[in-house]
């Protein structure tokens, strides 16, 4: 059997590739400029083209593109997307109801959203890692200092100079103490995003005045979405991770893998971005707590960088996230923190109690291994898809 597999940067792209093939299947990769266009002549024709010179079983991709989907309308395919990223606008378009389609969300919240509306091409299948990969990565001796810690986190902290909020300068006083008082609010609740259904039509309208955003032709996302998802949801979590990283390295030996500078965290060691594949594992298996505060946008799925601690055979201490309970039990495979209070009494009671520490990313490791690795879930799209 033979698929096309959209070719375009993303985390896992490398282990899904190497799932699919180590189940007999043809890998062929596909690229675009104009991929991201929701309607666009030159791309339908490029693709009917390609998919004209081969015979493929179906179509995939990481993320959803609407381009694609209607690609494979066209042509008979089938279209498997396995979605990582949230938010992701794409979703929210007319072509998500292709009869083409099978989505896989991995945030139940998200695919409960669109399975009330009676959407039929979205299921819930939360992200996994390659244990085989990561379990058989081994950093030398004579390095391990480098990427050793007692605390570490890797990702973004989105706190670019120029970021969407930020930009906003000529907003009114009222919808600035508005914005920045429901933001308070939802940085005192985990577990729940009420940010969109607390921007009122004035609200909205004060923000897309002084910076609007404009929707691609078929696309259904609401302002309220985007100015949630996109600008709101982003600061917070850009506010939630310096905070507590600012607690933390005061008080532990703590390093962070980032792109930007962190002046404003000046206890912290700096050690820039690190390449996903051949040195953050080294990163989850040199630290002794690897932390996670997931960017709220993402309602309650485990994001990737979960999986790939869990994965390595890391101790992953992580924010409150609904669905790490459907899988793994607290205390056992992983923790998780409440708050800065909280997060500071785990961090020194997990230091302390080194076995305790080791025996729970050892199980951690062990379930993902037995259950969620990436032939574990392309298995599943593929039985789904009836292929």
């Amino acid at each position: 059997m033979k698929l096309l597999f959209l070719d375009t940067p993303s985390f896992g792209k490398l282990d899904l590739i190497n799932a699919f093939e180590q189940l007999g299947f043809t890998v062929q990769l596909f690229h675009h400029e104009k991929l991201h266009e929701y309607c666009c002549k030159e791309f339908d024709d490029d693709f009917d083209d390609f998919i004209a010179q081969d015979c493929y079983d179906f179509v995939f991709s990481l993320n959803y593109y609407p381009s694609i989907s209607n690609g494979c309308n066209r042509n008979h395919l089938k279209y498997l997307s396995f979605v990582y990223d949230s938010p992701l606008v794409s979703l929210y378009s007319y072509t998500l109801i292709n009869p083409c389609n099978y989505i896989f969300l991995f945030d139940k919240a998200l695919y409960l959203d669109f399975a009330k509306e009676g959407i039929t091409t979205i299921y819930y299948l939360p992200l996994c890692a390659n244990t085989a990969r990561l379990g058989a990565m081994q950093l030398p001796y004579d390095k391990r200092s480098i990427l050793s810690s007692d605390v570490s986190f890797v990702g973004a902290l989105y706190n670019e100079s120029h970021n969407f909020l930020d930009r906003m300068t000529d907003l009114d006083d009222y919808t600035k103490g508005y914005i920045n008082a429901i933001m308070d609010a939802q940085m005192k609740v985990n577990g729940y995003f009420f940010i969109e259904e607390l921007l009122t039509p004035d609200i909205i309208a004060s923000m897309k005045k002084s910076l609007e955003y404009h929707t691609q032709p078929g696309g259904t996302e609401s302002d309220a979405y985007v100015y949630a998802n996109y600008f709101l949801a982003r600061k917070i979590t850009s506010i939630e991770r310096q905070n507590l990283l600012k607690a933390v390295s005061e008080r532990f030996d703590t390093k962070l893998y980032t792109h930007n500078p962190t002046p404003t965290l000046p206890s912290i060691q700096n050690m820039g971005a690190v390449d996903y594949y051949e040195v953050m594992p080294h990163v989850f298996k040199n630290s002794k707590i690897n932390l996670n505060i997931t960017l709220r946008s993402i309602r309650s799925g485990m994001p990737l960088r979960a999986w790939d601690i869990l994965g390595a055979g890391g101790f992953l201490l992580s924010n409150y996230q609904e669905d790490f309970f459907d899988f793994f039990v607290p205390g056992e495979d992983f923790d998780f923190f409440d708050g800065t209070e909280d997060l500071l009494t785990k961090i020194e009671y997990y230091l302390s109690h080194e076995k305790e520490r080791k025996d729970i990313a050892e199980n951690g490791f062990c379930k993902v291994a037995k259950q969620h690795t990436y032939l574990h879930r392309v298995r599943t799209m593929l039985e789904t898809a009836g292929l």
